[in-house]
């Protein structure tokens, strides 16, 4: 440790700018300018270009880029959908969830959809409560429901709120879906009226 810390004081900038200042003092001795006091010259010059040296400045914490978190999402939608295969639904809620699933698959899809995706956290951040969250949570929820209904017959059927709660998720991945193709559309206007402007 304490070895470390004397090699990251030689490579530190208080030490180069105090080695500088001290070559100054060497050179002031070799003149005949320091006279008898060239230690007291040579470290004071040190000390003092150590001291106006600028302080080391840490390294910026290195956090995974958008493109980064996609990849990690697509693995992670990859254990939804072997999680979700495992699931016996109702025939109503089963396709509402494969609708849903080949959207969501449709969005993470690499290629032209994940560059315009990237550039737009609050979509990222969206698909992945979807996936981590909403998805996985609304079905658990409807296994253990389901569960208990058998005990307590004559209730609300629990996948009508499974066919609701996948039914609202379609709905925001679809706006999702509408938004991004929006931003394409709104790119392509403005090259025409760029192409338009530069042959005027």
């Amino acid at each position: 440790m304490a070895t470390s810390r004397a090699l990251g004081y030689l490579e530190s900038r208080k030490n180069i700018a105090g080695s500088a200042c001290g070559i100054v003092g060497l050179a002031l001795t070799f003149t005949g300018v320091a006279g008898p006091y060239w230690p007291v010259v040579v470290a004071g010059l040190y000390g003092a270009g150590a001291l106006i040296a600028p302080p080391e400045r840490p390294a910026a914490p290195d956090f995974p880029d958008a493109s980064a978190r996609l990849d990690e999402l697509r693995a992670d939608f990859g254990t939804l959908r072997a999680y979700l295969a495992d699931v016996e639904l109702p025939p109503a809620a089963s396709g509402r969830l494969t609708e849903l699933t080949e959207l969501l698959a449709a969005l993470l899809d690499p290629g032209w959809v994940a560059d315009v995706l990237v550039q737009d956290p609050e979509a990222v951040h969206t698909l992945s409560r979807a996936v981590r969250q909403d998805v996985p949570e609304a079905v658990d929820t409807f296994v253990r429901t389901r569960w208990w209904s058998r005990l307590t017959p004559g209730q609300e059927p629990p996948e009508r709120h499974l066919e609701r709660q996948l039914s609202l998720l379609h709905e925001e991945a679809d706006r999702l879906a509408s938004a991004l193709r929006e931003t394409e559309a709104r790119r392509q206007e403005t090259h025409t009226r760029y192409l338009e402007d530069r042959s005027k």
